[in-house]
């Protein structure tokens, strides 16, 4: 029977047009604070590859009031995590720790909001530069099938196209960053308006509306960024093949397709789809090719979800070491063709479904994911409700849609595959 949640969300928003959601959790007394700003990678102009990463690393480096690298130490010695992410659609910057270090928190945050732009110099964005550089190099450039998903959103989105090109960004761009440069970046997407701030844990909704007035009431406002209407890519044409060749273990083979807009009941399907066929021990690809074939050494599927009109999925095959992967590309598309002409079994279903209940639940047992999913349906979806809603919108999911949506979107005839192969080795090194 399809199930709602019950975690108790409370919003508001200041005369800044900052959005605080509040979701008072008393079982221990620690606090979530989390802060999604409305800027990702799309976001991104020609020129800025990897400017929305790198303010991610530049929001460590120092406010009017708080030195460089005291933000991360000050709240671990009091016993909190610190971490931020950026992502296509936001960059979020997160932090758990004793309830009683949240105002800390809380300054620190409203402080480099505040103050940021005017406290960079050449030192702190050269230093910056060098550290997503070499992360870079460690992520991506350096280590097996680093490239792939660089190259796939390529193939899938279209180089020209907001979501293709990765969060990365590339070593040009993100050199041609200036302190002059990296301060308008902020001052056009780090806004209390352009902002939701989350905080779960051991406070009540009315004390945490008061202090997020008192450290953030005061910035200054503008008006909110409306974004145009996401437009939706039509599926693939035909099938669009790259292949590359790298110092790699074994080839491997991706297959990707454009997917309907994140929390939409096509993405979901396709969602659930792609467990069934790539997602765990018990899939389809993973019971033939790595099991009954042995063909292949790994398999995986995975949904993307984005929120600008079209998500990505993808699939993989890795071929056994020292053997050719054409075996496991043919039966792999013999998979993705059955599910793709007749969807999955109830059986199927019902297990791809259970194993999403699993992981929602997980994620919203922590106080930390919780205040993220909350976060990102408060700034995607203006509905932070949404996360007690999720697992009733996947669960009615019938057989039937979940079997339409395999028949538009995963059809392998509309497929992106990027080929990878083994870079022939001198036989005297």
């Amino acid at each position: 029977m399809p199930y709602r949640l019950n975690y108790p969300i409370h919003q508001r928003t200041l005369g800044n047009g900052l959005r605080v959601v509040v979701s008072p959790d008393h079982s221990v007394p620690l606090a979530a604070v989390n802060l999604w700003y409305d800027v990702g990678s799309r976001d991104e102009r020609p020129g800025e590859f990897g400017w929305a990463h790198l303010f991610e690393h530049l929001m460590f480096s120092g406010s009017a009031h708080v030195g460089s690298g005291e933000h991360l130490n000050a709240l671990q010695a009091l016993g909190g995590s610190v971490n931020a992410t950026t992502w296509f659609d936001r960059t979020n910057y997160f932090e758990t720790l004793p309830v009683g270090a949240l105002d800390l928190a809380l300054w620190m945050e409203a402080d480099r909001l505040a103050t940021l732009p005017d406290h960079l110099d050449d030192a702190s964005v050269e230093t910056q530069r060098e550290v997503v550089k070499e992360e870079k190099r460690q992520r991506y450039d350096n280590v097996p099938y680093g490239d792939a998903m660089p190259q796939l959103v390529e193939l899938v989105f279209g180089p020209d196209h907001p979501y293709g090109h990765t969060t990365i960004g590339s070593m040009a761009d993100i050199d041609g960053a200036t302190v002059e440069g990296a301060a308008t970046f902020f001052r056009n997407h780090y806004r209390p308006d352009n902002a939701v701030l989350t905080i779960v844990g051991d406070i009540t909704a009315k004390d945490a509306f008061k202090r997020a007035e008192r450290y953030f009431g005061h910035l200054p406002s503008w008006n909110r960024r409306v974004r145009p209407a996401a437009v939706a890519l039509a599926p693939l044409t035909g099938v669009t093949t790259r292949e590359v060749t790298g110092r790699v273990p074994a080839a491997a083979t991706y297959y990707a397709w454009r997917l309907p807009a994140r929390d939409t009941w096509g993405f979901d399907a396709c969602e659930l789809a792609l467990s069934v066929l790539g997602g765990g021990q018990t899939s389809r690809l993973h019971r033939e090719l790595v099991r009954s074939q042995r063909v292949a050494a790994g398999v995986g599927a995975s949904a993307m979800p984005l929120i600008g009109g079209t998500s990505f999925g993808v699939v993989n095959v890795r071929a056994l070491p020292g053997q050719d992967i054409d075996a496991a590309h043919r039966a792999a598309l013999v998979q993705i063709e059955r599910l793709a002409d007749a969807g999955p079994t109830q059986a199927e279903l019902d297990r791809a479904k259970a194993q999403f209940a699993r992981e929602w639940l997980t994620e919203l047992a922590r106080f930390d994911s919780r205040a993220d999913l909350i976060g990102a349906y408060a700034t995607l979806h203006d509905d932070p409700d949404r996360v007690n809603r999720k697992l009733e919108e996947v669960e009615r999911l019938t057989l039937d849609q979940v079997a339409e949506a395999c028949s538009a979107f995963l059809e392998p005839g509309q497929r992106a595959q990027l080929d990878y192969r083994q870079e022939a080795v001198d036989a005297a090194q």
